[in-house]
């Protein structure tokens, strides 16, 4: 006798180029086939296919989109999904899956599909509008696409390939950032900005710490520049969660940020090229559930 599942209709969004080697079809056939419901799949080749696939999975009448990948699809399939009131649920396929790690979810593909099964509980998770695009994670300025950390840096040092990159970078001209956080300017020099909804990483901490929060209703903001060392001492003790006066420093928090800086520079959203500043991004507080313990 089948098990009741918690929803009745679930589509899932597959990544194949996501970072596990795994039969998911095998897995997920197991854990669905013990609960009364209906489940189909769509495979992605390209950006935007994830985006459009839950668009039409939505039309279809789908109570829960699931996205098996990485970060990237998961921010895919949350613009498709933001303000529907429909839930996302979360398979863990990429190489880091911070987004799963902030939430506390599943780290195995069986144990994430049974919970979406099983759990009635969903997390009504703020996300970042820019332009007409939405984030779940971050954004950041400052880095051209061909200075992109590489995913061979990601994977041989986690998240300190970041400030390898960024050392890397460090014969990068800093340019004069205007950061306007709720109408308040903050002008400094800088090489690259952040601004963070969700901020955490493959290793489980996050890079603001314990400063942020996906529900807590605003964004955080800080700067780095490898030529002011206290910019990147104080985002390594917000990484490593200390709480020390210089954590706080270049630093911001609110609800509606504004970036500017001349020459323009890229801006990165949730690992993908979105355009080029100026940039304003607002809060949209509880905008998307997600199914979690």
């Amino acid at each position: 006798m089948s098990k009741e599942s918690a929803y009745k209709r679930i589509h899932v969004v597959i990544n194949p180029a996501a970072g596990k080697d795994e039969p998911i079809l095998n897995v997920l056939n197991d854990i669905f086939s013990e609960y009364a419901l209906d489940w189909d799949i769509s495979v992605t080749k390209k950006y935007g296919d994830a985006q459009q696939q839950t668009r039409d999975a939505i039309a279809r009448g789908v109570d829960l989109v699931a996205g098996y990948g990485g970060d990237g699809t998961q921010h895919e399939i949350a613009n498709a999904l933001t303000g529907t009131g429909i839930a996302l649920g979360v398979l863990p396929g990429g190489t880091g899956n911070g987004f799963a790690h902030e939430l506390g979810l599943p780290q195995t593909l069986a144990e994430a599909a049974r919970l979406l099964c099983d759990s009635q509980k969903t997390r009504a998770l703020d996300v970042a509008l820019v332009g007409d695009d939405f984030f779940i994670q971050r954004l950041y300025t400052g880095t051209e696409p061909e200075q992109q950390t590489s995913r061979e840096m990601k994977d041989k040092y986690g998240p300190v390939a970041y400030f390898i990159n960024m050392f890397q970078q460090k014969g990068n001209q800093e340019l004069n950032y205007r950061i306007t956080v709720d109408g308040v300017l903050h002008e400094m020099p800088a090489m690259r900005v952040y601004v963070v909804n969700s901020g955490q990483t493959k290793s489980g901490r996050s890079i603001t710490g314990a400063l942020s929060a996906p529900d807590d209703g605003l964004l955080e903001v800080f700067a780095l520049n490898a030529h002011n060392i206290e910019t990147l001492k104080a985002a390594g003790e917000r990484f490593l969660d200390y709480d020390t006066p210089i954590s706080e420093k270049y630093f911001w928090r609110g609800r509606e940020i504004q970036i500017d800086v001349d020459p323009d520079q890229p801006i990165w959203i949730d690992g993908e090229f979105f355009g080029r500043t100026p940039v304003t991004v607002k809060v949209l507080p509880g905008a998307v559930k997600v199914v979690v313990p």
